[in-house]
């Protein structure tokens, strides 16, 4: 069903599971209306939960958001792939991780650690000295893919697992799309390599949004993104309705701008080759 704006989901959920780049921001600047759009919700008494496959903690990506114009009152809690890989780390309690070790190769944007940082993880500078991997952030458009491939088949030649501390396999930088942290996993997979994902489109994380909206009864959360892979296939496997934001990162399939809307036929092929429908669809996040 194609709507207008969130104003049209506004009187069927109570709670709303909203994705960060691509539907709030760019990763530099808000979306038109995108603030406004959370104002209304809070103003309607509505819950929010922002979810975001961000390989930062839960704390670092509140304050881009509020350096980005968001106030943390416009949202109940902000949940990231990271802050849900660190958990894991810390458990240990799936076999997966219990048997990752301490030494840690981790491949980060900027150098950023921080989101493993004091749990006892010894970092290590290459890879043959690593019991596991780390996927937590890429160095694009600095650095891509075809950059870390001697890195990568040195952990296949090891046999070393990885964490994937965001699954994402673009993001949106400075008002284009670069890779993002998911490429890495995914080539390391293509070589043999054993991966364990965090975040969307796995279901585990979304338990953790419900858990942040105790408020709302089940049937009445929608989640809201711009990723047929991650956004819609998350929230149809964890049995939540969906809202697809079309000029978000499919906008070039689509053939549309940022508030947009695809034609009817580009909107038919489209989701013709989805792997997974929307119940509903948005041009932006705008009320």
């Amino acid at each position: 069903m194609a709507l207008a704006g969130v104003a049209g989901l506004a009187p069927l959920f109570d709670g709303f599971i909203v994705d960060q780049w691509g539907v709030l921001h760019d990763g530099s600047h808000p979306y038109p209306g995108a603030v406004e759009c959370l104002e209304r919700l809070r103003q309607a008494g509505k819950h929010v939960v922002v979810l975001s496959n961000s390989g930062r903690r839960e704390a670092a990506n509140v304050r881009l958001m509020e350096q980005m114009g968001f106030p943390p009152r416009l949202f109940d809690r902000l949940v990231s792939a990271g802050e849900d890989a660190r958990e894991a780390i810390v458990a240990r309690t799936s076999p997966f991780h219990a048997r990752l070790g301490r030494r840690c190769f981790a491949f980060t944007r900027s150098g950023d650690r921080s989101i493993l940082e004091g749990i006892g993880v010894d970092f290590v500078s290459a890879v043959g000295e690593a019991d596991f991997l780390a996927a937590i952030g890429i160095d694009s458009p600095r650095r891509n893919l075809a950059d870390y491939e001697a890195e990568l088949r040195g952990g296949i030649a090891r046999g070393l697992p990885m964490i994937c501390a965001n699954p994402d396999i673009a993001r949106f930088h400075e008002g284009r799309l670069v890779e993002a942290t998911g490429v890495l996993a995914r080539r390391y997979e293509e070589l043999g390599g054993e991966v364990f994902y965090h975040g969307k489109p796995w279901p585990a994380i979304y338990a953790s949004c419900l858990a942040a909206l105790p408020d709302c009864a089940p049937g009445r959360v929608v989640a809201v993104g711009d990723s047929i892979e991650h956004d819609v296939l998350g929230a149809r496997r964890a049995g939540l309705p969906s809202a697809f934001v079309a000029g978000g990162i499919h906008a070039g399939e689509l053939g549309v701008a940022h508030g947009g809307e695809p034609s009817a036929s580009a909107w038919r092929e489209f989701e013709r080759q989805a792997i997974a429908k929307p119940d509903y669809r948005l041009p932006a996040f705008v009320w």
